[in-house]
């Protein structure tokens, strides 16, 4: 219900903030004699100063107990005293880091009309942090403003995590075990509509590796996919769910085979009928940056590939001939011609 037209305000000056910042001083309960702790002493009810980006707004905190389930009811109500939230050296509540007075002050009406009036000058995307921080719903019910594309564009975020996440338990998952049981580390699906049709030719399949994509057949995963802000959404899912390397897009897909080419030589190619449907590809390897390369004791290679290098080792070599003659073996001493052995080989 909005408030009676004697309700106070005043001012205080904080910082660097303007000198005449509005503070809301809630008089509804003042006639009751109720004050914040239940008690039947005619006394002004109580208020408390909460301390909001360097401004500070005083508050009658029963104006919270109609929402218990907000961060405000639950710090101002029957549970105060094991609230976690405890006022500074000059008795102020210091809440809601990070979130400007300008909002914070709009986001007040909420507990005073259960409606947001957002004015002209204060983003949606604010607007939606701050309630969420503040644990108060965001929806078509509690928020009025004149951006509908930006305030449908939130809406449309919340409903695509909560769509998301029924396609990934129900059609995506059970093909990600089906890769986890056959050992893979990732997964790279492809989803095609429920009219779409696979047939390759299996003498000559597609030559781009589409054999190791899983197949995924979904008209309403494919619509979804269709919006780049899903794609989004589905990457900020899917990495609150611990996967990594992910990516989502837009790829050509080979369906059937459109015709035949003869090449010389007898050889025959195949040209396939490509489609643009959504990919979506994760990982769960947990050493990805190990896994890149085969480790191999490092063994001195016996070709050479670099001039520079051919030419240092021919040095090196004729150095090794010159200071450690290489030694004979005895067979090579049976097997030499006589010509070529030494005197003192004939000395036995």
């Amino acid at each position: 219900m909005p408030l009676p037209e004697d309700s106070k305000g005043s001012c205080f000056q904080s910082g660097s903030k303007r000198s005449h910042e509005p503070f809301i001083v809630s008089e509804r309960f003042g006639n009751s004699g109720v004050g914040f702790g239940g008690s039947s002493h005619s006394q002004a009810p109580e208020k408390v100063t909460l301390l909001v980006d360097g401004t500070r707004f005083v508050v009658n905190p029963q104006i919270f107990t109609a929402h218990p389930d907000t961060m405000l009811g639950r710090m101002f109500g029957p549970g105060r005293e094991y609230n976690f939230t405890r006022p500074n050296e000059k008795g102020e509540y210091e809440i809601a880091e990070g979130i400007s007075a300008t909002v914070f002050r709009t986001v007040l009406d909420y507990y005073k009309t259960g409606i947001i009036n957002c004015p002209d000058g204060i983003s949606i995307p604010d607007l939606r942090d701050t309630c969420d921080y503040l644990c108060i719903n965001f929806d078509f019910n509690t928020i009025r403003c004149q951006d509908l594309s930006a305030l449908l564009h939130e809406l449309s975020n919340d409903g695509a995590h909560k769509q998301f996440d029924r396609y990934l338990e129900e059609l995506i998952l059970p093909i990600m075990v089906g890769c986890a049981k056959k050992g893979e580390r990732e997964c790279h699906i492809v989803v095609l509509t429920d009219e779409d049709s696979v047939d390759w030719d299996e003498d000559h399949p597609p030559p781009m590796g589409e054999e190791y994509s899983q197949i995924l057949y979904s008209s309403k995963l494919y619509r979804f996919f269709k919006y780049i802000e899903n794609r989004d959404v589905a990457k900020t899912v899917l990495k609150e769910r611990g996967l990594k390397n992910i990516r989502i897009g837009i790829e050509g897909y080979p369906t059937c085979k459109e015709k035949i080419k003869r090449r010389p030589g007898g050889r025959s190619e195949v040209i396939y009928n490509y489609v643009q449907r959504p990919f979506i590809q994760m990982s769960w390897e947990k050493e990805e940056g190990k896994s890149r390369h085969v480790d191999f004791q490092c063994v001195r290679s016996k070709s050479l590939t670099n001039l520079v290098a051919a030419g240092e080792d021919v040095l090196e070599d004729q150095e090794i001939v010159m200071h450690h003659p290489p030694q004979v073996d005895e067979l090579d001493r049976l097997n030499a011609p006589l010509s070529q052995m030494a005197p003192n080989d004939f000395q036995d």
